[in-house]
């Protein structure tokens, strides 16, 4: 991996859990309950959280958006997030809670000059994004700033990260591998145990079929892991997956990508240490 991409996955590796905890905090439970949402499992808030950028977006643009759940279960949550909440009233939603939960988990950093310094960088980051063909990114990159600067960080990171997740379908898409593949072929290689993937709700059928069609490209082995092949292919997938979230992050010189990695840090242990996030996850951060 050459510097500038294990920099772009540095970045990566210190954004997501910013971004991710409107997933899990109360905070958010509590902003999803109040607009109606069932709250007994993340699942109705997470597609309101996240589609809403897309307006009333129905169960055929979510699959393809976000790629690897089940279209059963996008069924299941899509369109009918809409019939409790409008997206408007979600994006509102979403600020208090992002707001909420970030003055509990930051504490005084939520509103310290290091963090409006940490915001005020992504922003140009963001603002550096080519969003054409990246339908989340350009969903969100759409939507008003933030005034509040860790609102802002927030936004930004979400961008990015949207941006980057584009950017994997399309790196998946060129390696050949359809949603339920994807997760199989990511399972071969240690990214997380099975289970973990279990949440995006393929049946134990489709599982099965998907890996017997990695087996026949000499992608997986019998037991279920990877061939050198399939280990070179999921490679190949991040590192096209880097290349294509690169460009924005040249916007900033080397010594500000390095002041911003260090504004970033406590940061990043705050959202960790708040013990919301879960150890393992699909993305497989850490593990390749």
């Amino acid at each position: 991996m050459s510097d500038e991409l294990g920099r772009v996955r540095q970045m990566w590796h210190l954004l997501e859990p910013l971004h991710a905890v409107l997933y899990y905090a109360p905070e958010a439970f509590e902003e999803a309950a109040a607009l109606g949402y069932a709250v007994d499992e993340r699942w109705p808030s997470y597609f309101a959280w996240r589609a809403a950028p897309l307006g009333e977006a129905g169960a055929g643009l979510v699959t393809e958006t976000f790629c690897t759940f089940s279209p059963a279960m996008v069924d299941e949550y899509v369109p009918a997030v809409w019939s409790v909440a409008s997206p408007d009233a979600v994006l509102a939603a979403r600020g208090r809670a992002v707001d909420r939960a970030y003055r509990t988990i930051l504490g005084e950093a939520a509103t310290a000059p290091d963090t409006a310094e940490a915001a005020a960088l992504l922003r140009r980051v963001a603002e550096a994004a080519d969003t054409a063909g990246r339908p989340l990114a350009a969903a969100n990159a759409a939507l008003p700033w933030p005034d509040e600067p860790h609102l802002a960080l927030w936004h930004a990171a979400t961008v990015l990260r949207e941006h980057r997740g584009d950017g994997h379908l399309a790196a998946l898409a060129d390696a050949e591998l359809d949603p339920a593949e994807a997760l199989v072929s990511f399972a071969a290689v240690g990214a997380a145990r099975p289970e973990v993937f279990a949440s995006r709700r393929w049946s134990d059928d489709e599982w099965t079929q998907a890996r017997e069609r990695l087996l026949k490209r000499g992608l997986v082995a019998d037991d279920g892991t990877a061939t050198e092949a399939g280990r070179a292919l999921r490679a190949e997938v991040e590192r096209r997956t880097d290349e294509a979230a690169a460009a924005p992050w040249r916007t900033l010189r080397d010594e500000e990508r390095e002041r911003l990695v260090e504004l970033l840090g406590p940061l990043w242990v705050a959202a960790l240490g708040s013990g919301l996030l879960p150890s393992e996850t699909t993305l497989g951060i850490g593990k390749v």
